[in-house]
């Protein structure tokens, strides 16, 4: 009897008992939130989904004013903070000014907005063609297992972010082309999560069931086997959203990505990059908002993959 199905039969066991009903993503859930790690990633991606959501009320300037004549800066300035000494007569910027004297504070909040967009977007992009492709590839089998998997092989068989470079080199450097190059070269992972599962998933018991009442392949495929096939899938998704962010970034330094004065992080880096010991604020802060946002979806996505391990819930953790 396999580790799935026995979960199933403890579970149905408490029903029967007339215990509160439980269901396996409900104790998925429950040890979800035993898992310290996965607590404190869940507290850093909630606050920073709640400065993009309220950036225009936390940030004092907009990310693309330039202060000059407005304000007595000047370029590159150092973090002017009130109540730690900074003279009252001087404005307060937080994180100081860029080079281009603009709040880098301002467009730190900003920049988490596009940071979340592309791990969202990109992955769901992925997530979608990947599922369906491997879905397909597991299920039908044969010729189409083989073409598919062996186009997702080609597509593995170079390094992600080189070949996202490749891609974006070709369309043209953009926010837009970026996402696109970033979707594609994750299609593979995901296309091959979803088919290992598939293949496991048909042989159980319920998909013969249905087959034997003269339920159709693709209905089989979407409403039988896929909802029971999705838990790793999560998992990836998860981790996947802080690669993501974190090859975003890294096209937008080279100059590939998103191009000023968009207040993306990995540009802000770029833009400063030589000036790490004049003004290393202006890459400190930016660096230190990407790896707590990677951390931040590291954390959860681990937590995630012990919370939805049924080896752990047939020892009771």
């Amino acid at each position: 009897m396999s580790e799935q199905t026995t979960q199933v039969a403890k579970l149905d066991a408490e029903k029967v008992r007339g215990d509160k009903p439980v269901t396996l993503w409900r104790t998925a859930w429950r040890r979800l939130f035993k898992r310290k790690s996965a607590i404190v990633g869940m507290v850093i991606l909630g606050f920073l989904v709640l400065v993009a959501i309220f950036a225009n009320v936390l940030a004092p300037y907009s990310p693309y004013d330039v202060l000059i004549g407005v304000e007595n800066v000047k370029m590159r300035q150092s973090p002017c903070i009130h109540l730690l000494g900074c003279p009252a007569d001087q404005p307060q910027h937080i994180m100081g000014i860029d080079g281009n004297v603009r709040d880098e504070f301002s467009r730190l909040i900003f920049g988490s907005r596009y940071s979340l967009m592309i791990g969202f977007t990109t992955v769901s992009f992925a997530i979608v063609i990947g599922t369906t492709l491997g879905a397909l590839a597991g299920y039908l089998g044969g010729w189409v297992d083989n073409v598919i998997m062996r186009v997702m092989d080609v597509v593995l068989a170079f390094p992600s972010l080189l070949l996202a470079i490749v891609i974006v080199t070709i369309l043209g450097p953009g926010i837009q082309n970026a996402l696109l190059a970033i979707g594609i070269v994750s299609i593979p992972s995901y296309a091959r999560v979803i088919r290992s599962a598939v293949l496991t998933t048909k042989q159980m018991e319920f998909v013969e069931a249905s087959r034997s009442l003269g339920a159709s392949p693709m209905y089989i495929l979407f409403s039988r086997i896929l909802p029971n096939s999705l838990t790793p899938l999560i998992v990836t998704g998860t981790l996947g959203i802080a690669t993501a962010i974190l090859d975003a970034a890294a096209l937008s330094f080279l100059g590939l990505g998103a191009q000023p004065p968009m207040p993306e992080w990995g540009t802000m880096l770029g833009a400063e990059r030589n000036q790490v010991f004049t003004a290393p604020h202006l890459v400190f802060y930016p660096g230190l908002a990407i790896m707590l946002t990677v951390l931040a979806f590291n954390l959860l996505g681990d937590g995630m993959r012990d919370a939805l391990d049924p080896r752990l819930a047939q020892r009771g953790e």
